[in-house]
């Protein structure tokens, strides 16, 4: 009898199944007094991701592994600006799995979403990345940087991955729209990356201010020619007496750098800001088609 080769769906499905067998373990439930959720091991001695929304005014909380095992976990710190929270339990050599380079993310990608909606745990989601640096206004304000899915996200997903074909973590799922279907939101493992060492550090993440209203705008293929980038932070508006003026910043300036980093989003400008050593900050700025360098002096947020 001839065996035929296994077709391209055989070939697929058995590839999602391996990709879900080695993420599985690193994908650990979230337990609170009222519900529960999903969380990504992050480091092997016991660094958890998950959801600030998914921990907030909790008493306790418990980290649930793959076997079952229930573990008390801590709650380091918490960031509702980016949603996210770090958690900590007693354990080691926990498995873990690689962030992806934001960078090679694309529209079209295939993803998985692992959590635990509506406490079924290890469901298993499949579907693409719709869309990249999408804005979502929350109750804590506006979220940028968002990788848009229509991998189901149901209440219970968040805190866990979504994961390319190499298993890598794309984003971390937070948020669905109750008013549509086949549109959920994560952030992205750029923002998450930052936020978590910051929360691991510190417990909080330390944000500076200069008094703008701004958002990520695609540049014009002759513009971002021009610009060296193909992205950058447009300024909307300026605060009166803000250290943005104080600094020279104007409305319509497009910010390509902080501190001789590029800048092409708001999560850009924040972790760039965030992470200066001091207030002064040194802006790439590009004006009516030329390039001006500004010294904004932030004001710390914990002040």
């Amino acid at each position: 009898m001839t065996t035929l080769p296994p077709t391209f769906l055989e070939r697929l499905s058995n590839d999602l199944d391996e990709l879900v067998a080695r993420a599985m373990p690193a994908v650990v439930g979230v337990e609170l007094e009222r519900g529960q959720g999903t969380g990504l091991v992050l480091t092997p001695d016991g660094y958890v991701l998950t959801n600030s929304h998914v921990v907030r005014g909790a008493r306790t909380v418990k980290v649930r592994r793959d076997d079952g095992e229930a573990l008390s976990a801590m709650v380091i710190g918490a960031d509702p600006p980016t949603d996210l929270a770090v958690l900590r339990v007693d354990a080691r050599d926990l498995p873990t799995l690689p962030l992806a380079d934001p960078a090679q993310v694309r529209v079209g990608q295939l993803v998985v979403a692992i959590g635990h909606p509506f406490q079924l745990e290890g469901s298993v989601s499949v579907g693409v990345v719709s869309a990249l640096n999408r804005s979502l206004g929350t109750r804590a304000g506006l979220m940028e940087g968002l990788v848009q899915t229509d991998a189901a996200i149901n209440p219970g997903n968040s805190g866990g991955p979504l994961l390319n074909a190499r298993g890598e973590v794309v984003g971390i799922n937070s948020i669905v729209l109750p008013y549509a279907q086949g549109i959920g939101f994560a952030i992205s493992a750029g923002t998450a990356s930052w936020i978590a060492s910051m929360l691991i550090q510190k417990g909080k993440v330390p944000r500076k201010f200069i008094g703008v209203a701004a958002s990520a705008v695609p540049l014009p293929r002759s513009q971002a020619l021009e610009v060296g980038q193909s992205r950058a932070v447009r300024i909307h508006r300026v605060g009166e007496g803000s250290p943005a003026a104080l600094g020279g910043l104007r409305e319509g300036d497009l910010v390509t750098g902080v501190n001789g980093s590029p800048v092409r989003s708001v999560d850009d400008l924040q972790r760039l800001m965030s992470l200066a050593p001091d207030t002064e900050l040194h802006l790439d700025v590009w004006r009516k088609g030329g390039r001006r360098a500004l010294t904004v002096t932030a004001r710390s947020m914990d002040a």
